[in-house]
């Protein structure tokens, strides 16, 4: 019997996973609550579908252990499945079937009963506001379309924790804001644990409570976003420069209070504490030394500020590392 307090909680203890010599995820600790929007962000191949894969039974750890609503991931997996949905970064979608046989298909899978199917694909198509397309094949649907179709398939049987593995990959930054809201009503609705992955630092910086950031099958950093953008603190400085040679930013690390200098496709990232105050000593600098400064702007940091800072490396700039070879949302195989 699972203890209440524990329903839609996961917890994950020294937890490791290797594909041969490739590490994908090392010595990972995280407790996640109760009715969580939580964001794992790190760039392609960091181990962000891979821990959700070993959280959602698809793959075996190496190492450690993790539940999922109070369940084992490996010696529970089936009480798991019950309790999780998903919607996966590949599509998975029948697009020769309707939009409701597609639902229909999955609460059948779940053994929902005739009545039961009915009222809930009533319920999760409105949801997502496509009622009035329920008819029609999935094939004609838009990709945005095909994304709210894939949400409203992980709702049929009303989980307790929903894994939405990078949602709006691809999609335009319109289609991206209506997923966002409804991602914020499911929260709202029903207080699942939503555990989103994904390398849009807006779009973990809008919507989750916490992140962790992971990197190289790691987590670096583990925080609201408000606390890891305040941690970085002061200004960022965007500087589109013709060279940065070692002696300009060693010059420039004498004149003012830099908390960090990154040098990145002919621009520096400068993280300072006053940058108002740092601008004209920084023309000055470049003047004096011959450097050529095409632009400047000032902002706040950002989330990808902090990722940047912590690795060193732009959210996207890694080639994925993580297996290809995908099991869909219907195999529930045995991996390891």
């Amino acid at each position: 019997m699972i203890d209440g307090n524990a329903r839609g909680t996961i917890s994950i203890t020294g937890l490791g996973k290797n594909f041969g010599n490739l590490t994908a995820l090392k010595d990972i600790h995280l407790e996640i609550g109760k009715g969580e929007l939580f964001g794992l962000l790190g760039p392609n191949g960091a181990g962000k579908t891979t821990l959700i894969s070993i959280l959602s039974t698809i793959l075996s750890p190496s190492a450690g252990t993790a539940s999922v609503g109070g369940h084992d991931v490996q010696r529970e997996a089936n009480a798991v499945r019950r309790a999780i949905g998903i919607v996966f970064q590949d599509p998975s979608l029948d697009v020769e079937l309707t939009g409701q046989e597609n639902l229909d298909f999955h609460g059948r899978l779940y053994g929902m009963r005739g009545s039961l199917r009915k009222s809930r694909i009533d319920e999760v198509l409105s949801l997502v506001d496509l009622s009035i397309r329920r008819n029609d094949p999935v094939k004609t649907y838009s990709g945005g379309m095909r994304r709210r179709l894939e949400i409203a398939r992980g709702l049929m049987h009303r989980p307790e924790v929903l894994f939405l593995d990078e949602p709006t990959l691809g999609l335009d930054p319109q289609t991206r804001r209506k997923i966002w809201h409804y991602i914020r009503s499911l929260e709202e609705s029903f207080g699942m644990t939503i555990i989103l992955t994904t390398h849009y630092m807006d779009e973990a910086d809008r919507l989750c409570s916490r992140v962790a950031i992971i990197d190289r099958g790691e987590i670096v950093a583990l925080d609201s976003p408000q606390n890891l953008k305040t941690r970085l603190g002061g200004d960022v400085l965007d500087v589109d420069i013709a060279e940065a040679s070692p002696e300009f930013i060693e010059k420039l690390k004498i004149i003012g209070d830099l908390r960090s200098v990154k040098v990145q496709d002919g621009r520096l990232m400068i993280t300072v504490e006053r940058g108002e105050s740092f601008v004209p000593r920084l023309f000055e600098t470049a003047q004096t030394m011959g450097v050529a400064i095409s632009a400047v702007s000032m902002r706040k940091p950002n989330l990808e500020d902090v990722f940047i800072q912590l690795t060193g490396r732009e959210i996207r700039e890694e080639a994925p590392v993580e297996p290809k070879d995908r099991i869909g949302i219907y195999r529930w195989g045995r991996r390891t």
